[in-house]
């Protein structure tokens, strides 16, 4: 049996390396390239206009924070499809608590309803052994359910406007609080992925599952974890809906799960775990809210907005692929 050849390894190496790289810069390439496109054709449109790119912060900034934990779920080789309705629900909840016992309450109540749906996903994911595409599916539509029948379909008033302000609905001068939202939310989870113990045991565990837990990594509560921050995020993101558009309402959230993964995924994180930029979700987020703003500038009709935004996503899980040994 012949050795190979040094020249080779060392050959198939770089390829590999390049490949890498070039995942991970693809989104910030894809985004300059997006707004210089936009900008040249819309110049006359508006598009650079400061209020419309505002906008277009405000629009997307609800996912991006979603997007934020759902990193960290794709990281760990899971998936939460109920944070769109988790967040509706939570939106009703808060608005029913706040009306009858105040905001702090309806501000808990909101948090603590993410927590129990994201103990029920992660204990039945880890515990049961239900994968979590179908456990988060079922979760889905008993929130939306939830959300439909005790607000008996009827949009429920935020009144407090301070809660307004706070959750999304104000702003300091120019800037949307929503912006301050996304920062907050993108700083706490970059750091929190790639600066502390909890986060190597993420990318460890949806690397290799085995391997992680053969080296004293609990799999089971890391998972959980993930699982009660992901459906918590949603929580707030329903706070921040029923502020922004002062009431709460079950139709809030709808749709969100999908473009919460397109976007995690179109910014670098992998589909099969082990692979997570918390930065790259949240240009993602932006990327798509680019998109979308310019083909409404380019008075495309909904239904070509709907095919443009599929295609997003068909391109999102093929960037996202990696190969797996």
């Amino acid at each position: 049996m012949t050795n190979a050849n040094p020249a080779a390894i060392s050959l198939v190496s770089s390829y590999r390396q390049f490949v890498a790289s070039w995942r991970q810069k693809i989104i910030y390439l894809g985004f300059i390239g997006i707004f210089a496109v936009f900008s040249f054709v819309l110049h006359g449109e508006g598009f650079l206009d400061p209020d419309n790119l505002l906008n277009i912060v405000r629009q997307t900034a609800i996912i991006s924070i979603m997007a934020v934990a759902m990193t960290f779920v794709l990281s760990v080789g899971e998936i939460d499809l109920s944070v769109g309705a988790v967040a509706g629900l939570v939106s009703v909840i808060t608005a029913l608590t706040m009306g009858a016992f105040g905001v702090i309450p309806g501000c808990l109540a909101g948090v603590a309803s993410g927590v129990l749906v994201g103990t029920i996903n992660g204990f039945f994911t880890t515990r049961i052994g239900i994968p979590s595409f179908l456990t988060t599916l079922a979760m889905m539509g008993i929130a939306r359910g939830v959300a439909m029948w005790v607000s008996v379909t009827a949009p429920i008033p935020v009144l407090s406007q301070s809660y307004v302000y706070i959750f999304g609905g104000g702003n300091l001068g120019r800037v949307p609080i929503l912006l301050l939202w996304t920062l907050l939310f993108g700083f706490v989870g970059h750091l929190a992925l790639w600066r502390t113990g909890f986060g190597r045991h993420v990318l460890a565990t949806g690397g290799n599952e085995a391997a992680a837990r053969h080296s004293g990594v609990n799999t089971r509560a890391v998972k959980t974890t993930v699982l009660i921050v992901s459906s918590t995020t949603a929580a707030i993101a329903g706070m921040l809906y029923a502020g922004r558009l002062q009431s709460g309402r079950f139709q809030f959230g709808e749709g969100d799960e999908l473009s919460v993964i397109a976007a995690a995924v179109l910014g670098g994180t992998s589909l099969f775990g082990g692979v997570g930029t918390v930065v790259g979700s949240i240009l993602g987020t932006l990327m798509i809210g680019l998109i979308n703003n310019g083909l409404i500038l380019m008075g495309l009709e909904y239904s070509q907005q709907l095919i443009a935004r599929g295609a997003i996503i068909i391109l999102a899980v093929s960037l996202g692929q990696q190969k797996r040994n």
